[in-house]
């Protein structure tokens, strides 16, 4: 079946219409939150509600690859992915069932879909970025993951409801890079550019996104941050990480 909003329309089973306009109340939402921001936004998205793990990497195969270049405390995370313009996710029913015990995590994974379509929405602002997918933009995905990845999530809100991920990742592992590397941009990213948001405010989020400092990430990070030198931020943001941890 499908159901449209004014800018979206979503494809989905018939037992899913109720969860279908829930997704698009969401998305319309972000969309606002978004053109408030950014030049300008995408519109005409299909989002594609998926009942089952299988059926979602049946669209996107590259998804169980992208778990496993992430930690594992942000990998129940990954449940959805983009094609062009077009939004692939689990059914809300399929997301709640991969959330842990606790409300934050249930909560985070149901604005999967609304972080994916910000995520698209500041890598149509940028060409510069992903996604959608570009050669240019790939060079760059490396060095500029924690960005392209984690912009969505904090734009719509999922960071903000990171906290039992992000408790898990500082008890697992190696302790986190600054700026985050691959296997933590996807839960991480967000954390950085939240960090931006709060000391220098939104709009400088949003400027570090759409202007990528030619000399790269670090020297983009003393740019955002006024010119403060980048141990001093990485300071902060790692008291940033241990507040985020333990809020709630």
């Amino acid at each position: 079946m499908e159901t449209e909003s004014a800018h979206f329309v979503a494809r989905h089973a018939e037992e899913d219409a109720e969860h279908a306009a829930a997704v698009l109340e969401q998305l319309e939402e972000v969309r606002e939150r978004a053109a408030s921001l950014l030049p300008s936004v995408p519109d005409e998205v299909a989002v594609v509600l998926h009942r089952s793990e299988a059926e979602l990497i049946l669209a996107r195969p590259a998804l169980p690859v992208r778990r496993l270049r992430t930690a594992p405390a942000s990998r129940r995370y990954i449940a959805g992915g983009l094609s062009g313009f077009d939004i692939h996710v689990l059914a809300p029913p399929l997301l709640e069932a991969r959330a842990s015990g606790v409300p934050e995590s249930r909560a985070m994974l149901l604005r999967t879909p609304a972080a994916l379509y910000a995520r698209l929405a500041v890598g149509a602002a940028n060409p510069r970025l992903p996604p959608p997918a570009r050669i240019g933009a790939l060079v760059r995905a490396r060095r500029w993951a924690w960005l392209y990845l984690g912009a969505g999530p904090w734009l719509s809100g999922q960071t903000a409801l990171a906290r039992p991920a992000i408790a898990r990742r500082l008890r697992e592992g190696p302790r986190p890079a600054f700026p985050p590397e691959r296997r933590d941009a996807e839960l991480l990213g967000g954390t950085v550019v939240d960090l931006l948001a709060r000391e220098e405010g939104e709009r400088a989020a949003i400027r570090l996104a759409l202007e990528l400092e030619p000399r790269g990430p670090r020297d983009g990070l003393v740019r955002a941050f006024g010119g403060r030198r980048i141990d001093h931020t990485e300071d902060a943001w790692r008291a940033h990480l241990a507040r985020l941890a333990e809020a709630g």
